[in-house]
């Protein structure tokens, strides 16, 4: 049968549009505006599902049963704290993600709540730590340990960052409440506090990376999960310091070289701590046991997927997504809490937390290889009991990440 000239060329055009969309490089939802929904595309649900399901987590760990469900406990009029049950502490890893998860569902009033509660009992108002943050306090607000995470300050700044953008009558405030100063106040601070006998910046200005904690004994190696290039780039664009927004461009790019070097070839799996060079860190000093994939660890999967849906800067993020899953898939229906970097099983049992994140690998992987991962997400059940703290953290970003809804919130436009 003859094609009319009208068929052949459509069939031209369409062979040219496939030819040009297959060469162009990928693009990322920085640029795009675009959040993929793994629910929907591979599991078809509508997005009035996707958000009855984040709904429901939101409502249970803030709101639910004080014993067995919420995390988040309101103080006062105007105080809240995120709790890890477990350990009987408030740390500042948790009122950040706290405040990322309210500021990402348009809680201004939790979010606030938090970020005073943090101010008033977890950040030191004097001294060489001036500015940073306790990682540890008690439910009172007693401080149980006055050295800082270097995680909970770059969560603290990038929720600031956006709480200002989605709320941007923040300029009209003062004090703690403009949270466009405060961000570039503690990002200032991230990188320039003067170093003492007891603390140092929170990233290595040399390696261009963040360390362990900015202290002299543990800034020189850094934990893995603490890496996100994805924050680093919003920084190099907003940061008020041009040789500031230098520095958080090449620390995007540097996060990225190493996390390469950190990621076992076959597992795809990262140590709990590292040298800067990306090899495993090991110190009975710090408990043992840290150059295999951990706790911490857990949150490297998300943390490289995420950086390629926002920026798709690094095209071996796509291979390590695969990676990941594809030696996941060998060992379900249960992936071991902890293992070492070439996968043997160190402890008895599974994580919510772990299976959780693993969906979001889902962002760059294969669709076939990732649609179980995503399944098991959608079908999890929201954490509770003694350790509803990180695994409920973990499970609240998770949906969030893979149902397109944890999104980067820009400067509003100058008018």
């Amino acid at each position: 049968m003859k094609k009319s000239p009208l068929i052949a060329f459509a069939l031209f055009a369409l062979l040219l549009t496939s030819c040009a969309t297959a060469s162009e490089p990928a693009r990322g939802a920085f640029a795009t505006g675009q959040y993929r929904n793994l629910f929907t595309e591979l599991l078809g649900k509508s997005p009035a599902e996707v958000d009855a399901k984040i709904a429901t987590a939101y409502q249970q760990l803030f709101y639910g049963d004080d014993k067995e469900q919420r995390v988040y406990f309101p103080v006062g009029d105007d105080l809240a704290y995120i709790a890890d049950i477990g350990s009987h502490d408030v740390r500042s890893e948790g009122m950040s993600y706290g405040m990322m998860i309210a500021v990402q569902l348009d809680h201004r009033a939790e979010f606030d709540r938090l970020w005073k509660w943090a101010n008033k009992y977890m950040r030191h108002a004097d001294g060489p730590r001036r500015g940073y943050f306790s990682w540890q306090c008690k439910f009172d607000g007693t401080i149980m340990d006055h050295s800082t995470a270097s995680d909970g300050e770059e969560w603290f700044a990038m929720a600031l960052f956006f709480a200002a953008h989605r709320w941007s009558d923040s300029a009209k405030t003062t004090g703690i409440l403009n949270y466009g100063a405060e961000a570039q106040t503690l990002l200032r601070d991230i990188l320039h506090k003067t170093h003492t006998a007891e603390v140092t910046t929170v990233f290595n200005h040399k390696e261009k990376q963040v360390v362990f904690v900015p202290n002299p004994a543990a800034d020189k190696f850094t934990d893995p999960s603490y890496h996100l290039p994805f924050y680093y780039e919003l920084w190099a664009r907003w940061s008020e310091n041009a040789d500031d927004r230098k520095f958080w461009a090449e620390a995007a790019a540097t996060s990225r070289a190493f996390f390469r070097r950190a990621a076992h070839p076959v597992t795809g799996l990262m140590p709990e701590y590292a040298q800067f060079d990306g090899t495993p860190f090991d110190s009975k000093g710090y408990g043992g046991g840290k150059g295999d994939f951990r706790f911490d660890a857990r949150r490297t999967i998300p943390h490289v997927a995420l950086d390629y849906a926002w920026f798709a800067a690094d095209p071996w993020q796509v291979e390590q997504g695969n990676r990941v899953l594809r030696f996941f898939s060998t060992l379900l229906p249960t992936i071991p809490s902890q293992m070492s970097l070439d996968g043997k099983p160190l402890s008895p049992g599974s994580s919510a937390g772990l299976d959780a994140v693993s969906a979001i690998a889902g962002l760059t992987a294969d669709p076939a290889l990732a649609r179980p991962f995503v399944q098991r997400l959608w079908d999890m059940p929201i954490p509770s009991g003694q350790w509803r703290y990180y695994d409920g953290m973990l499970y609240t970003f998770s949906l969030l990440q893979a149902g397109g809804k944890f999104q980067i919130y820009q400067p509003p436009a100058k008018l």
